[in-house]
């Protein structure tokens, strides 16, 4: 344990945006919570868009930065009931929506020794160049492990499929 706090419980942070490699991150991190018996702490992280200085120009700052922040809780909250439904993860959770870039939040959250934080790495490829900062981040940056989840198998065969119909291509099932 870390600090004086010795009736801390061990948590797993992951990262959730509602990707599909946030998705398989949250489903890793579920995983890994049930065997370390540990709580699992899902962590949306938002930013206002146009970052701080544009939201400080818009009329009623304050009116727009609540309903920002209400709607990263309405996204968090319906992944979390997309993936889990209704019996939930199986281990005690914390689900928490934090303003600011997802890596520095993520960081800020997964703050503990005894804590373990897992992130998405991305996306492959070429398009992996331009990605993965947030896992990046966090791998530098954590004081805690981090495990790095790399992108679902059917990332992929999704993103073959999206090709196809963007180009109005013919698919052929049975390759899937």
């Amino acid at each position: 344990m870390s600090g004086n706090d010795a009736s801390a419980v061990a948590r797993v942070v992951v990262g959730v945006s509602g990707s599909l490699n946030s998705v398989t991150a949250l489903r890793r991190a579920t995983a890994l919570a049930r065997r370390l018996g540990a709580e699992l702490w899902p962590v949306l992280a938002w930013e206002p868009p146009g970052g701080d200085p544009a939201a400080r120009r818009g009329p009623a700052p304050g009116l727009l930065v609540q309903e920002w922040q209400r709607l990263a809780k309405q996204r968090l909250a319906s992944v979390l009931d997309e993936i889990f439904g209704a019996e939930g993860p199986g281990v005690p959770m914390h689900a928490l929506v934090v303003r600011g870039t997802p890596g520095r939040a993520l960081v800020a959250t997964a703050n503990r020794d005894d804590d373990v934080l897992v992130v998405g790495t991305g996306r492959r490829g070429l398009q992996r160049a331009f990605s993965g900062r947030v896992s990046r981040h966090c791998v530098a940056h954590a004081h805690c492990p981090v495990l790095a989840v790399p992108p679902s198998p059917l990332e992929s065969d999704l993103l073959s499929v999206h090709r196809r119909n963007t180009w109005h291509l013919r698919i052929d099932t049975r390759e899937l």
